[in-house]
C-alpha cells in the first residue's frame, strides 16, 4: 500500500468481499475478476472462524436475532455461513495478484494473523468490532506491515489505544478509516469532517469504510484528505447472502473509482501561479484619448482597461496630474516611462 500510493498519489481503493462469496468458490473468482474490471486496487476479505467471534448458543445474548438485517440467525449461525475457508485464501490470492490487485485480510484472531502470515499478505486490516481487541492489534502490528483500522464503534481512548498499541511494537505505518458502523448506513450519519480531525488528532493517515448506497460519500471523503476508500462489492445484489444489501455492484463501484480519480484530477495542488497569458487578461491602464507631449494625466484621457499589457492599475493615482513625456495614441499601453 504505502509504495503504491507513493508511486502515482492515488487513492487506494479497496473492494470488499467480505461474505459476498456465498460459499461458493467459483463465486468468488468471478467477483474478484469483476474488482479487476472496476477499477479496484486491492480485494480484501475477510479471515475466521465462528469461533473467532463467538459462541455456539441459542439462548441469551447468543439467540437468534429478532430483527434487522441479519434477523433469524444466531450469532454463531451468521459467522458460518458468512466465513471464507481458509483453503480458499491463498488460491484467491494468487488469482487476484495476477490480474493486478492487492489481496489482504482483516484477521479475527491470532490463529488467523498466523495463517495470513503464512500466505504473506502485505497488510492487515482490524474491523471496527475489534478495536478493543488490543491483543489481537499488538500481535498483528508486530507483523511490521501497514495497519488499517477502521474506527466505526471507536471512541477517542479507543483510537489512541489501538495507534499507541501499534507503536509500542514499533509499527508507525497506520491509517485510520472512518466508518459508520450501520448496514446499511444513511449519508445522515456520515459525519465526514471527522477525517480531517482524526488526522490533525492522531497525526496517521486517514480513509473512509463505507456503508451507504453510491459514490457521495467516498468522493466527498477524498476531497476531505482521505488515501483509502473501502467499499462492499458484489456481482449482484440479487444474489443475496448476509452482506448483499449494502454492497456495490460492478456498474456502481466503476462509477465510483472513476469520480474518485476524477476528484484528484480536480483537486490537483495547490498553485497560484497565472500563466503569462493569463495574466495579459487582466485589467491595465491605457490612454483612452490621444495625449500630446506635456499633456496631463487625468481621468478623462486614462483608464484602467482590459487588457493586460499596460502599466498596473496600482498606479493610476500616481499618474493623475503628472504631464506625459511622449504623445500617446488612443489605444495604446501606458508604461513607467511615460510620465515624469
Amino acid at each position: 500500500m504505502e509504495k503504491k500510493q507513493k508511486k502515482d498519489n492515488k487513492t487506494f481503493i479497496i473492494a470488499e468481499l467480505s461474505a459476498n462469496h456465498n460459499n461458493d468458490f467459483n463465486l468468488a473468482v468471478k467477483t474478484i475478476e469483476a474488482m479487476a474490471q472496476s477499477g479496484a486496487d486491492a480485494v480484501k476479505v475477510q479471515t475466521y472462524k465462528p469461533e473467532s467471534l463467538t459462541v455456539n448458543l441459542n439462548t441469551g445474548l447468543f439467540a437468534k436475532r429478532k430483527d434487522g438485517l441479519w434477523k433469524g440467525y444466531t450469532p454463531w449461525e451468521l459467522y458460518k455461513e458468512a466465513a471464507m475457508p481458509y483453503e480458499w485464501q491463498p488460491k484467491l490470492k494468487l488469482i487476484a495478484e495476477n490480474l493486478g490487485l492487492v489481496f489482504f485480510s482483516s484477521p479475527f484472531d491470532i490463529e488467523g494473523v498466523d495463517f495470513l502470515e503464512s500466505i504473506n499478505v502485505p497488510m492487515y486490516k482490524i474491523a471496527s468490532m475489534e478495536i478493543t481487541d488490543i491483543s489481537l492489534i499488538q500481535y498483528a502490528a508486530s507483523k511490521m506491515k501497514p495497519m488499517i483500522i477502521s474506527t466505526g464503534v471507536a471512541e477517542i481512548e479507543d483510537i489512541q489505544l489501538a495507534i499507541d498499541t501499534c507503536k509500542k511494537v514499533g509499527n508507525t505505518d497506520i491509517t485510520l478509516l472512518k466508518c459508520t458502523s450501520q448496514y446499511p448506513a444513511t449519508i445522515q450519519d456520515a459525519n465526514l469532517l471527522t477525517i480531517p480531525d482524526l488526522k490533525q488528532r492522531f497525526e496517521t493517515k486517514i480513509g473512509v469504510s463505507d456503508h451507504t448506497f453510491g459514490s457521495l460519500v467516498p468522493i466527498v471523503a477524498v476531497t476531505l484528505g482521505a488515501s483509502i476508500v473501502e467499499k462492499h462489492f458484489i456481482l449482484d445484489r440479487s444474489l443475496g447472502g448476509p452482506d448483499s444489501a449494502f454492497s456495490t455492484e460492478p456498474k456502481e463501484f466503476k462509477e465510483m473509482v472513476d469520480l474518485i480519480r476524477n476528484t484528484e484530477i480536480s483537486l490537483g495542488k495547490i498553485n497560484y501561479e497565472v500563466h503569462e497569458n493569463d495574466k495579459n487578461r487582466r485589467r491595465s491602464l491605457f490612454a483612452v484619448k490621444d495625449i500630446k507631449e506635456g499633456e496631463f494625466f487625468t481621468s478623462e484621457n486614462i483608464k484602467s482597461i482590459r487588457p493586460g499589457l499596460g502599466l498596473h492599475p496600482k498606479y493610476l493615482k500616481e499618474l493623475l496630474g503628472k504631464k506625459a513625456k511622449r504623445e500617446i495614441e488612443k489605444g495604446s499601453p501606458l508604461s513607467l516611462q511615460d510620465f515624469s
